[in-house]
Formats: C-alpha cells, sequence, structure tokens
C-alpha cells in the first residue's frame, strides 16, 4: 500500500474516533442506546460515558496528530492503539471469565476488536517505515 493511502486512513480512523468521542460528550444517552451491546452493560452513567468520550477525542487526535507529524507518529499512535488493544483484550477476558458469551465477541467486534487491529497495523507500519526517526516537514 502507498504511504499517502495509509495516511489518509489514518487520519480517517482518527476523525472517526474524535466522532465517536464526540458523540458520547454530546448525547451520551443517545451513544448509550445507539451503540450496539452497550446497554447490556449496565445502567447508563453520563459521566462515565463523557469520560471514555475524552479518551476517544484523544485518540482520535493521536491518529490524526501522528500522520501530520512523522516524528511522533509512533508514539503517538502507539499510546492510542494500547487503550484499543487493552479494551478488546477486556471483552475477551469477560468471555474467558464467564461474564459475557462468546456472542459478544462478534457483535463488537467492529467497535472494539477491529479498531484494535487497525490501531496494531498502523502503529506496526509506521514503525517498520522508521517514521520515527523522519524528521517534521
Amino acid at each position: 500500500m502507498s504511504r499517502t493511502l495509509l495516511l489518509g486512513f489514518a487520519v480517517l480512523f482518527g476523525v472517526a474516533q474524535e466522532a465517536n468521542g464526540i458523540f458520547m460528550l454530546v448525547s451520551p444517552m443517545d451513544w448509550y442506546q445507539a451503540v450496539p451491546g452497550v446497554t447490556s452493560t449496565g445502567p447508563f452513567n453520563q459521566h462515565f460515558v463523557r469520560d471514555i468520550g475524552l479518551v476517544f477525542m484523544f485518540m482520535g487526535g493521536a491518529f490524526v496528530i501522528g500522520a501530520i507529524r512523522p516524528r511522533w507518529r509512533v508514539p503517538l499512535w502507539a499510546a492510542a492503539t494500547l487503550w484499543l488493544a487493552g479494551h478488546a483484550l477486556f471483552h475477551f477476558w469477560e468471555v474467558a471469565a464467564g461474564i459475557n458469551s462468546s456472542s459478544v465477541l462478534l457483535r463488537d467486534f467492529p467497535d472494539v476488536t477491529l479498531p484494535a487491529l487497525i490501531g496494531i497495523l498502523l502503529t506496526a507500519w509506521a514503525f517498520l517505515a522508521g517514521s520515527n526517526a523522519a524528521t517534521d516537514g
């Protein structure tokens, strides 16, 4: 894949994370009801939804800024991906511990596991491409 295509995808990925975070901050109850499976994780908690919305805003910003600033790409993308991967692993742990059935993993794949995999792939590409050593334009 071309570098430009991957960086464009990283920006779109970051913007999607930002949009999700904004949705969580602006309309937490609508977000809670709109995302499949969220209502089964416990009662609505506006504070908690907004806290996590801030995390999504920071992650989105990390991917957008990393796409623009090569010197910061690997550390920013790795930090955001660490949260995404931890979140996905937590969902797997809940299944392994018997808290949820394995069907939850399929339901949550687009919103939980796929973003973690995208972050891992983008961060690995940036690391292997030597983006961390590049200088800002």
